[in-house]
């Protein structure tokens, strides 16, 4: 073999069938070589990971509100890639709002990629948004390369990206079936919720019930039932309510083309153990009680959920109002994205999985949903992109030390086991301290 770039020696490589001691040869920043570990391989650079050290391919994290341009001070390309880089996150897709202009439209997505494109640490591609009356802007985003589009059933929280109606959502998704568009959605039934008790200040519990799960439930059923009427295909985000579970196993064997993804918040959280006024817990959909976070762990196992990804939704501090603690005011969302691999990994051994299995969750499911055919895993014509992770190494984690804008996350305090030691793109150590060099993508590169 002629010269290469680069070559990885580690005792233990995470690949889709489990670890295996390799040599892994990079040329032109993709993987041209999957070699035993004593292999003789002519090589630029060497390096041999310590005993303590796994190689996992670079995750991919398709769910991740970066804000900006619009709403930069409470994220932005440059610290929310520096984040992801961190945490071993290779490649970002950001969702459509909550920056300003939404990503609903052609031009809009043309300001967001003239934002990121100098800014980006590691590699990102971008969510359209399905709103009321831009059903004539979905195919031209498509045509563009966005990787499928978002919408709401409830008030997302922004003004600027309102929730689709029942005939809003058929006609969204006949759109997106003539063109074999993606369908993802944040499922809460709104009627539910109005009918639901309000957040009462600073109780966890009010806040809780005002979020039941049987909006959620509801609102999946009413996807499942246009995916199967459409021929769509549907993607349930941030999955809470356990549930939910049989519903998408029926759909499946019922022909019906969806997935499913939940977040490292809902498989590390209990909702009894959420002090009152906690208002960095607060997301929407909520975490729930401990028994239902058990279940969710099960759907991984089965397989009915396919993805673990961050729904990194932060916000500056003050909108998190932590002097009253009132879950109703508060912003909902959660800042993680530089710890979602050392969050799930953290809870994951505890329950007898093996970092293949996360690494299934969140580098390959995700790269296979979106389409990065070369992302997601350690193969031949794969991009060289890598995580260095110590999974026997444990750190607490100080909110004041990420890389994310905004010191304030549910995490803080918490011991987590999983260090990343360094993050590769496309053969080279990801330095923050450098200009970024981070690439955009679009949908059905290769």
């Amino acid at each position: 073999m002629s010269l290469l770039d680069l070559v990885i020696r580690a005792r233990r490589v995470v690949r889709a069938g489990g670890e295996q001691p390799a040599a892994v040869g990079v040329r032109d920043g993709r993987i041209v070589a999957i070699s035993p570990y004593d292999a003789e391989l002519d090589t630029a650079t060497e390096l041999r990971l310590g005993d303590d050290e796994v190689l996992l391919p670079g995750l991919v994290d398709s769910h991740v509100h970066v804000n900006d341009p619009g709403r930069t001070d409470w994220e932005g390309f440059t610290s929310a890639t520096k984040a992801a880089a961190a945490g071993g996150v290779t490649t970002i897709v950001d969702m459509p709002l909550n920056s300003i202009p939404p990503t609903c439209d052609v031009p809009a997505l043309t300001l967001k990629r003239k934002t990121a494109e100098t800014q980006s640490y590691v590699d990102v591609g971008f969510w359209g948004g399905a709103i009321p009356g831009n059903v004539p802007d979905l195919r031209p985003l498509h045509d563009a390369g966005v990787f499928g589009y978002k919408c709401f059933l409830l008030h997302s929280g922004v003004d600027e990206f309102p929730p689709l109606d029942a005939d809003q959502l058929a006609a969204a998704m006949r759109e997106l079936s003539t063109f074999d568009g993606l369908l993802i959605v944040h499922a809460e039934d709104a009627h539910r919720i109005d009918e639901a008790t309000e957040p009462n200040g600073a109780s966890y519990e009010a806040f809780l019930n005002s979020r039941p799960r049987v909006a959620e439930n509801e609102a999946v059923a009413q996807v499942i039932d246009l995916a199967r009427e459409t021929g769509c295909r549907v993607h349930i985000l941030h999955v809470s309510s356990a549930d939910i579970l049989p519903l998408l196993t029926q759909a499946r064997n019922d022909g019906v083309r969806i997935t499913a993804e939940t977040c490292p918040h809902y498989l590390s959280f209990a909702a009894e153990d959420i002090p009152d006024g906690a208002t960095q817990y607060k997301c929407c959909p909520p975490i729930r009680e401990a028994a239902n976070r058990e279940l969710l762990w099960e759907g991984l196992r089965d397989g009915t959920i396919d993805q673990v990804v961050s729904d990194h939704s932060p916000s500056t501090i003050d909108l998190k109002h932590l002097d009253t603690g009132d879950f109703g005011t508060a912003w909902g969302g959660i800042a993680s994205l530089q710890l979602g691999l050392s969050a799930v990994w953290t809870e994951a051994r505890r329950r007898g999985f093996t970092l293949a299995d996360v690494v299934r969750w969140m580098a390959a499911a995700p790269a296979a949903q979106t389409g990065l055919a070369t992302k997601g895993g350690i193969e031949v014509g794969y991009d060289a992109d890598f995580c260095v992770l110590a999974p026997d190494e444990t750190f607490t984690v100080d909110a004041h030390e990420l890389q994310h804008k905004n010191a304030i996350t549910p995490y803080d305090g918490r011991t987590l086991t999983g260090v990343v030691r360094s993050t590769w793109l496309r053969g080279a150590p990801v330095d923050i301290a450098v200009d970024p060099r981070g690439r955009l993508l679009t949908r059905g590169e290769r």
